[in-house]
């Protein structure tokens, strides 16, 4: 049974677009990679051949990927979504008492998660004890480096 999977709409266009390039551009290309290893030959030592096919296998699984990924997904529109309380698909602004600095997350699928883009999984320690407080409230969160401290400053979307 597929279970759903909560995608921003952002993230939808992207696996669209990586769709499409995977369709339209790799398949494609490896086609034409495995036509000019054939006109090379006995297939039976082509290497090019080969690798070819395989790297055609591996074109075939990630279209196959990203259109399952597709079928389970449920696109939510962050443009509505009320900001009174942290949600999938906001964004959340924390003084972190710890470092004593500002920091904000973008609370996304674990698809989409990039921490170095700020986009942190739904999953995640500090998404999971953020769902559901307010600004100004203070949240203790036990990550691998320890137990850090924030308050919320701002819900956005």
């Amino acid at each position: 049974m597929n279970d759903t999977y909560y995608i921003t709409t952002e993230g939808y266009e992207r696996i669209k677009k990586e769709l499409k390039h995977l369709k339209y551009v790799e398949r494609p290309k490896v086609i034409q990679e495995i036509a000019t290893a054939r006109a090379h030959g006995d297939l039976s030592e082509n290497a090019e051949y080969d690798a070819a096919k395989e790297k055609q296998g591996h074109v075939e699984k990630n279209i196959a990927d990203v259109e399952n990924l597709m079928a389970q997904a449920k696109v939510v529109d962050t443009s509505k979504l009320p900001t009174d309380k942290v949600t999938f698909g906001l964004k959340v602004s924390l003084y972190d008492i710890n470092k004593d600095e500002e920091v904000t997350y973008h609370i996304v699928g674990g698809y989409e998660a990039d921490i170095k883009q700020n986009k942190i999984s739904v999953s995640s320690p500090i998404a999971k004890a953020l769902i559901g407080k307010k600004v100004d409230d203070e949240v203790r969160v036990q990550v691998p480096s320890g137990v850090k401290e924030f308050e919320i400053t701002d819900i956005s979307n």
